[in-house]
């Protein structure tokens, strides 16, 4: 469970008045974020691994910097898509300007699948490893632009305002590219879902 704002205020000013061991009890509860969100730019996990030390590491020297305006969260997760994006241009990876120019370009494309939400997957079906791959290779595929959105709205469940504040968008692009990036993610699973048995429970409870 992730520890109050009050709490983390007053964690912060212990580590900035020089309790410094302190900081890992204050990231400890984002680490699998920092993580996650890493992941979600580099696509490797080697390469997310030493992202994430980087934004922790990062965080620690500009933490005097942090004045509470958004949540501490909020705050280490942009410094996390910071570093994932720098580390994508030394790799002189294809700009996330022009992916999402073409996947823009092709909005007519996409099509609601018969599933209203990706989450609405039998909980039977989830417990199949070749549905479990499946769903994880579909997250791996989808353009950076919606899987950076679906992993902090929908894995790591940072609210709209969260996660347009973490990525520089505003609240409507946010719920845009979430709709698309479920969209993407029913058109691959639906053919797995059909040959599962009917559905009695579903994912988190809904019916």
């Amino acid at each position: 469970m992730r520890m109050t704002e009050t709490n983390e205020a007053g964690l912060i000013a212990r580590i900035l008045d020089g309790e410094k061991d302190l900081f890992h009890e204050l990231i400890r509860p984002y680490e699998r974020m920092v993580y996650l969100t890493l992941f979600s730019i580099l696509k490797n996990e080697a390469d997310a691994e030493d992202g994430a030390q980087e934004a922790m590491i990062n965080a620690y020297r500009h933490l005097a910097s942090f004045r509470g305006e958004a949540k501490f969260s909020t705050w280490l997760t942009t410094i996390a898509i910071n570093e994932g994006r720098k580390r994508l241009r030394k790799a002189k990876t294809a700009a996330e300007e022009s992916i999402e120019e073409e996947a823009e370009g092709h909005e007519g494309d996409y099509t609601p699948a018969p599933l209203t939400d990706w989450r609405e997957i039998p909980l039977e079906a989830l417990e199949r490893k070749e549905i479990r791959e499946a769903l994880r290779g579909a997250v791996a595929e989808l353009p950076d632009i919606y899987r950076q959105v679906f992993t902090l709205r929908d894995l790591e469940e940072l609210n709209v305002e969260e996660t347009a504040q973490a990525l520089g968008i505003n609240a409507n692009v946010v719920k845009v590219r979430l709709h698309r990036a479920r969209i993407l993610l029913q058109k691959r699973l639906v053919p797995f879902l059909r040959t599962t048995a009917p559905p009695r429970r579903w994912f988190f409870g809904r019916a």
